[in-house]
């Protein structure tokens, strides 16, 4: 059973109705990068159900909150670093 909580949120991330995401933007190691990546995915998306903004950031935040206690502190930290590049390249607080 634990292998199907995990494949519904693996599912959520190659197949969401939230845009569609650049392969392997995730594993990226510039912050900027993937913003960038992110930006273009939810300008581009015409599945998306929110404004581009709030799309980005809800996948980000999605994939770092499924990763939980098991997310490597460093890459918590360039995630939340993509995070500040997302409000910047948005023009955000």
């Amino acid at each position: 059973m634990p292998n199907a909580k995990r494949k519904w949120s693996g599912e959520v991330t190659r197949r969401s109705d939230a845009l569609d995401l650049e392969g392997d933007v995730f594993t990226q190691e510039d912050p900027r990068r993937i913003a960038r990546s992110l930006k273009r995915s939810a300008e581009r998306s015409r599945r998306r159900k929110s404004n581009p903004y709030r799309s980005a950031m809800s996948m980000l935040t999605f994939y770092i909150n499924r990763a939980g206690r098991h997310l490597p502190e460093a890459r918590r930290r360039t995630l939340e670093a993509a995070k500040h590049s997302l409000r910047r390249l948005f023009h955000r607080a």
